[in-house]
């Protein structure tokens, strides 16, 4: 068995290799809280930052909520006076409806070029810029030598990156450290009134770095999110949990 300082020590050394092989860097524990229960999957327990993570849909609905998971994911990376840049060949996004999952409009600008070929390079040259929290790109098609690149983009500035692929010709191998696929799931009521309930998401972990791929089934509820089976609702608090679990 091991002492906790041996333990300490190991897993100092494992959180230097981890950032050595480009796995970003690691959020402290009380910042790491609202990312719960995703870091369970990573190395360390801990979700990383300065990372690219990549994100594949097929279906117009999943675009939807991927958009919105994404949102809702870079909302607990930014801190206050936190500036994201959204690129994407489309116009796609109402901004106004950003501020349901954390992301106030303000804090984003949206950057929508004509040309398909100039969106690889604005997200790079995004992903370079310190003064961003995180990058959100749209694309279809992400080669391995364009995904290494962002990666060592983001190793120097610890921006955090979210490419949202959709309908890619495949699912090539990429540098990115964690793939995910995000589906929808059928919505909560709320107190069973009738109409759109809370989002609810299928989410798939397919690869990580280091890590465990997993799957949740999620909502999100008052600014966290928050597992829709009832042994997965000790990440929420208990008035959410009253709320959500029938």
């Amino acid at each position: 068995m091991l002492s906790e300082a041996k333990k300490e020590i190991a897993k100092k050394l494992q959180a230097k290799v981890n950032t050595m092989q480009g796995f970003g860097k690691t959020r402290p524990e009380s910042e790491n809280s609202g990312l719960l229960p995703f870091a369970s999957a990573f190395p360390g327990t801990i979700f990383p930052t300065g990372v690219i993570h990549e994100f594949l849909s097929y279906e117009p609905a999943d675009a939807a909520s991927t958009n919105g998971f994404v949102t809702a994911l870079a909302g607990k990376f930014m801190k206050e006076g936190g500036l994201c840049l959204w690129i994407g060949s489309q116009k796609k996004i109402f901004p106004l409806g950003l501020t349901q999952y954390g992301l106030e409009p303000d804090r984003i600008i949206f950057i929508n070029p004509s040309k398909i070929k100039d969106v690889l390079w604005i997200i790079e040259e995004a992903l370079k810029c310190e003064a961003l929290t995180a990058v959100i790109g749209e694309i279809k098609e992400f080669g391995f030598t364009e995904s290494r690149r962002f990666q060592l983009a983001v190793e120097h500035s610890g921006v955090t990156g979210f490419i949202h692929r959709f309908r890619p010709r495949a699912e090539n191998a990429t540098a990115c450290a964690a793939r995910w696929k995000i589906t929808s799931l059928p919505t909560l009521s709320y107190e069973n009134l009738p109409g759109v309930g809370q989002s609810c998401w299928d989410v798939q972990l397919l690869k990580v770095k280091n890590g465990i791929p997993r799957s949740w089934q999620v909502t999100w509820s008052r600014g966290n999110f928050v597992g829709i089976a009832e042994n997965d609702f000790s990440i929420a608090s208990n008035e959410n949990q009253k709320r959500n679990v029938s």
